[in-house]
């Protein structure tokens, strides 16, 4: 009977490659939020180049691995600032954000699973943003 409940619970919580499966693509996604700079202690020896080859700048998206199947590079999506993983700060970086369409153009770490992480042009900005929840719209998926 326990296995039997864990498929039943596993069955009415799809994540990620299941909801895509079994819905087609999503258009809103709530998702852990990061941001990275393009500093080399933070990607990698071409710190201003993504992993499709575009240049950085403010409204570049990375995804984590598992996400690409549902998210693929050239995916356009409006981000909305749903607070800190703790509840605090809800909507500050709405007017950063508010204007731009980011385009999934980069891969996180292998590690990481379930997030995304935005381009952000500075450190201090980067450290202030921290780990939030974000509200991901999908604008359009690639051709």
């Amino acid at each position: 009977m326990r296995g039997l409940l864990l498929a039943i619970t596993l069955l009415t919580v799809p994540w990620p490659q299941a909801l895509a499966q079994s819905v087609g693509k999503p258009k809103v996604l709530i998702l852990e939020a990061t941001a990275y700079t393009s500093s080399v202690r933070e990607t990698d020896s071409t710190p201003h180049i993504t992993a499709t080859g575009a240049r950085t700048r403010l409204g570049i998206l990375a995804v984590s691995r598992d996400l690409l199947e549902i998210l693929p590079f050239g995916t356009k999506v409006r981000l909305k600032d749903l607070g800190t993983i703790y509840g605090r700060g809800k909507g500050q970086f709405d007017a950063l954000f508010k204007d731009i369409v980011f385009v999934v153009a980069d891969v996180m770490n292998a590690r990481w699973r379930k997030k995304v992480d935005v381009w952000l042009p500075d450190r201090a900005t980067a450290l202030r943003f921290g780990r939030r929840k974000v509200q991901l719209e999908v604008v359009a998926y690639p051709e």
